[in-house]
């Protein structure tokens, strides 16, 4: 008979559809849409600076790496949406501690509470604090499943807390300061965070236009200036633009490395 005492780590390689927030994998709908969106755009741009259709079907290829940029996007606002619905968990379970509840009542709770933040029920933490208390159901020490929680999100706030919690447990610390603590820390890390957010959107937005800007001028003199432009689309000029193309892309690696936030 097998035991009840099975450690979340066992139990999540018996449950393979469990989530693993250190990888994303798009659908094949969502690859082929950004193969296609993408495509069309460097085709666009291929044809803007070379006026011909071959280098613009060249670049057009391109578009098949796209979907490894889009995963890391996807990957990244998954993170970030993961942090800030692990502070709201903490928060209603320091609550539910504080009011005299038991920590496993507390995790339940903290259930009900995520699902009035979110009805629909699109919310990670509903599912990871469901299967906490799945295994609560079935004998399981609750730092166990936080402890598979932290290695599956791979996340240094989900970490420190199981860590402090099942440190916490095996010596009789104060459960209820110890979730306040962490509580009110990450809370302040991830306010912090947004403002610094808040602070770079403008910027965001600014070096977006800046970036678009060199595309719609080229097409602006293509409309209305095309004769003046023709020198760009034979000989050395196609170098020129070939060189201006990769200064561009260029500087949005550049623009979005310093830009980017990391969860």
């Amino acid at each position: 008979m097998r035991t009840r005492k099975a450690t979340a780590k066992q139990v999540s390689h018996e449950v393979p559809s469990l989530p693993d927030y250190t990888v994303y994998t798009l659908s094949t709908v969502q690859k082929s849409l950004c193969i296609l969106f993408s495509g069309v755009l460097f085709a666009m741009i291929g044809y803007l600076f070379y006026h011909q259709w071959i280098l613009s079907l060249l670049y057009a290829a391109g578009a098949v790496v796209t979907p490894r940029y889009f995963r890391r996007f996807l990957l990244q606002r998954r993170r970030s949406a993961l942090s800030i619905q692990f502070k709201q968990a903490l928060y209603s379970l320091s609550s539910s501690l504080s009011a005299g509840r038991s920590v496993e009542n507390g995790f339940r709770e903290a259930v009900e509470d995520l699902r009035l933040l979110s009805p629909d029920g699109d919310h990670e933490l509903i599912f990871e604090f469901n299967i906490i208390t799945a295994c609560l159901e079935i004998g399981q020490p609750v730092e166990a499943a936080l402890q598979d929680l932290a290695r599956r999100a791979q996340m240094e706030d989900i970490t420190n807390f199981a860590d402090v919690f099942r440190a916490c447990k095996r010596t009789g610390g104060d459960l209820v300061e110890v979730v306040r603590r962490a509580s009110s820390v990450i809370g302040e890390k991830l306010d912090i965070q947004q403002e610094i957010g808040v602070m770079i959107a403008q910027k965001r937005f600014e070096s977006r236009v800046m970036f678009a800007a060199p595309f719609l001028f080229v097409l602006f003199m293509t409309v209305t200036a095309g004769d003046y432009m023709m020198p760009l689309y034979s000989g050395t000029g196609m170098i020129l633009s070939t060189f201006c193309l990769s200064v561009l892309g260029g500087c949005l690696v550049w623009i979005n490395h310093i830009m980017k936030i990391e969860v």
